[in-house]
């Protein structure tokens, strides 16, 4: 028989992270310079595309949704599991199987994400391309 265990102290950020993550988002590069008259991509990589970002924004928030339902199935599987009651065992069935629904449906919403990505980043260099850059 198999145990599901819970997701280790390890795994789970410490404030030090969290701390270490903040300081790194909110640390902004140097101000882009003129070249030749213009601005190098640095400047238009931060501005970016308002509806660009906000479609990616959008994927990885519905990403970490399935993930954190993923994080409460893992819970209840572990919770009826050391109960070792009849009925929480055969509910545990069902949570498994959503658990691995919604694995399949992170894989293909970071498939997705992959894609707007990319088709971003061709976006952009197609976009400074015709304004006379690189």
């Amino acid at each position: 028989m198999t145990t599901l265990y819970s997701l280790s102290s390890a795994a789970k950020p410490t404030m030090e992270d969290t701390n270490n993550r903040r300081s790194k988002k909110n640390r902004r590069r140097p101000s882009a310079t003129p070249t030749n008259g213009e601005y190098s991509d640095v400047e238009d990589a931060e501005d970016g595309d308002p509806e660009a970002w906000a479609t990616l924004n959008k994927s990885f928030r519905q990403v970490q949704s399935v993930l954190d339902r993923n994080r409460a199935i893992i819970q209840q599987v572990n919770e009826n599991q050391q109960s070792r009651m009849p009925d929480n065992m055969v509910k545990n069935v069902s949570l498994i199987q959503e658990l691995n629904g919604n694995i399949s449906k992170v894989a293909s919403l970071y498939s997705d994400l992959n894609s707007d990505f990319t088709n971003i980043c061709h976006q952009q260099q197609r976009s400074s391309i015709t304004r006379g850059g690189k």
